[in-house]
This record gives structure tokens, C-alpha cells and sequence, in this order.
């Protein structure tokens, strides 16, 4: 399989690239390039890694130039995190500011994957108990609509078993006993 090599961002005029034969890796180098530090001692880091030292590779690229190289390359999905790695103070003057709003960008994210689910469970307990309250009101406003709708049936009920000649014996009114309302 043919290696694909493309460009996923400009630094400083450098190009990243993301060479792509089977699985996505990145060449170190133009990183390093374009932030102005030295490739021998971020790679010595990278070896140095436990981690990034597993996953670390050589493997032909296409430079800027257009020529085939072999490059010093760990996975794109591992970049990320060596790019944490690197020093504001050791980049160059006009990459320091970016790479420091990386750094923040990255303990935010940290932050938010490592306490997400805790969030979700405080956020979802709030929301259970508020809504426990609603449940609590309704069921009350319910029960005092049933209370209420018996009443308004024994009335219409009473209504309804009013006979003529008791409308007639009652000096052509509807007077009738109503049911006394009882509190719940």
C-alpha cells in the first residue's frame, strides 16, 4: 500500500503532515521546525517515553519539497499529547504564545474527560430532584382535582335527580343540599 502524505496544518509557513498507510502517523520534524526546536532532542524524548517510545516509528514521507524521506513519526492520535510535552520556553519567540494556549487548552481538557462523569452525575442529581418536586406538586394539584371533580359530580348528580314537582314544591328554585367539602 501506497503512503499517502498530506498536510492537516500550516505552522509558522511549515507544514504538518499526516502520512497515512494504514494507520495515521506524524513526521516530527516539521513540528519541530516550525516551533524552532531541536528534532535530535525531542526525538531522544520521545524514545525516552515509555509510552510514546511503543508506538514511535521511521517511516517514509513526502517533505515539503516534494522528495520521499524517512521520518521519525509517532501516531496522530498520540501527537497531541507529546505536543503537551514541549516547553513554551524552549519554542521560538513567536510560538511560545500559541503552544502556552495549547498547554491551557489541554489541562482544560484533561480536566473535563477526568471529572465528566462525576459533572454528569451532580448535574443529573440536581435535575432528579427538582423534578421529584414537580412530581410532588402535581401529584398534590391531582389529588385536590379529584377532591374537587367528586364534589362537581355529587352536585351534578344532585342536579340531575331533581325532580319537577321538587323545583315546583320549592317555589320554582333549585335549592339543594350540596356535599361539605372536605380538606385532604
Amino acid at each position: 500500500m501506497k503512503a499517502l502524505t498530506r498536510t492537516v496544518a500550516t505552522v509558522n509557513n511549515v507544514s504538518i503532515l499526516i502520512v497515512e498507510n494504514g494507520e495515521k502517523i506524524v513526521p516530527i520534524r516539521p513540528i519541530c521546525k516550525a516551533m524552532g526546536i531541536d528534532e535530535d532532542s525531542q526525538k531522544r524524548k520521545i524514545e525516552g517515553d515509555e509510552i510514546l517510545s511503543s508506538v514511535a516509528t521511521l517511516s517514509m514521507a513526502t517533505g515539503a519539497d516534494g522528495k520521499n524521506y524517512e521520518m521519525f513519526c509517532i501516531p496522530y492520535e498520540f501527537i497531541f499529547g507529546w505536543l503537551f510535552t514541549i516547553n513554551p520556553k524552549n519554542v521560538k519567540p513567536e510560538a511560545q504564545a500559541a503552544v502556552t494556549e495549547y498547554k491551557l487548552a489541554c489541562y482544560k481538557a484533561l480536566f473535563r474527560s477526568f471529572t465528566a462523569k462525576a459533572l454528569f452525575l451532580e448535574h443529573k442529581e440536581a435535575a432528579m430532584k427538582a423534578q421529584i418536586e414537580v412530581v410532588n406538586k402535581v401529584s398534590r394539584d391531582f389529588r385536590e382535582a379529584q377532591s374537587t371533580l367528586k364534589l362537581a359530580k355529587a352536585r351534578l348528580n344532585t342536579l340531575k335527580d331533581t325532580t319537577l314537582e321538587e323545583w315546583e314544591a320549592n317555589n320554582r328554585q333549585l335549592s339543594f343540599e350540596f356535599p361539605e367539602e372536605t380538606e385532604e
